[in-house]
C-alpha cells in the first residue's frame, strides 16, 4: 500500500482519508461519490508530496458553496496539478494561496483551549506559524522565530499576506531544475544588488 501510485477508491463509502497519509508515492487518487463529510480530511494528504491528480468531486465535503471548496483543497495541496478533473490554473492557485484558510488538524476530540477545532487566536499554534515552519525544516532552514508575528491583528494581516507570497514561492522552488534555479538566485542577487544600492543612496542627517 504505501507503494501504490495510482489509487481508485470511487463509491466505496469511505468517510476518512487517514489511511491514505502514509502513501508517499501516491501520484493521483480518485474519490469520487464517498462519504467524506469534512474538508479537514486534507490534512491527511498533506505530506503526499508525490500527488498531482485528485478527485474528490460528489462528496458532502463539496457543497454548499463548490467555488470555497475548490479554493480550500488548493490551498492545502498546492501541488495538485489537476482537481476533479480541471486542470489548476496558476491564476487559481494564487487566488487558492491568498483567500482560503489552511486545514492544519485532521478532525478529532477539540484541543484545551480551542473552540469548534480552532486554537485561540493568542495561542503559539498558528496556522501561519505552522505552515512557515513545516517549509522552512523541508528547506533545511531554521524556523521562523516566534517574535516576527505581531499579535495585533492588523500587524497579522500584513504579515499573512507577505508570508503567503513567501510560501508560495518556496512552493515553486521545489518544481524547478537546475538552470530555473540558477536564473532564480542570478535575478535575486540582481535585487539584492538594487535594493543595496538605494540605501546606500539615502542621504545620512549631519547633526
Amino acid at each position: 500500500m504505501p507503494n501504490v501510485e495510482v489509487l481508485t477508491l470511487s463509491a466505496n463509502n469511505i468517510s476518512s482519508l487517514e489511511h491514505l497519509a502514509n502513501c508517499q508515492h501516491l501520484t493521483e487518487l480518485y474519490l469520487r461519490r464517498n462519504d467524506i463529510h469534512n474538508v479537514s480530511e486534507l490534512s491527511y494528504l498533506k505530506n503526499l508530496a508525490c500527488l498531482k491528480v485528485l478527485w474528490l468531486a460528489e462528496n458532502p465535503c463539496c457543497d454548499p458553496d463548490p467555488v470555497k471548496y475548490r479554493l480550500t483543497v488548493l490551498r492545502n495541496l498546492p501541488g495538485l496539478q489537476k482537481l476533479d478533473n480541471q486542470v489548476v490554473t496558476e491564476e487559481e492557485l494564487a487566488l487558492a494561496l491568498e483567500g482560503v484558510e489552511e486545514v492544519i488538524n485532521p478532525p478529532g476530540p477539540a484541543r484545551a483551549g480551542s473552540t469548534n477545532g480552532h486554537t485561540e487566536t493568542d495561542s503559539e499554534y498558528d496556522p501561519l506559524n505552522y505552515s512557515m515552519d513545516k517549509i522552512h525544516a523541508q528547506l533545511g532552514m531554521k524556523p521562523l522565530p516566534r517574535d516576527k508575528f505581531s499579535s495585533s491583528r492588523e500587524a497579522g494581516t500584513f504579515l499573512k499576506k507577505k508570508s503567503h507570497t513567501l510560501e508560495a514561492v518556496l512552493l515553486l522552488l521545489k518544481d524547478l531544475d537546475v538552470e530555473e534555479l540558477k536564473t532564480v538566485q542570478c535575478a535575486t542577487e540582481n535585487k539584492l544588488r538594487a535594493r543595496s544600492r538605494q540605501k546606500e543612496k539615502i542621504p545620512i542627517s549631519q547633526h
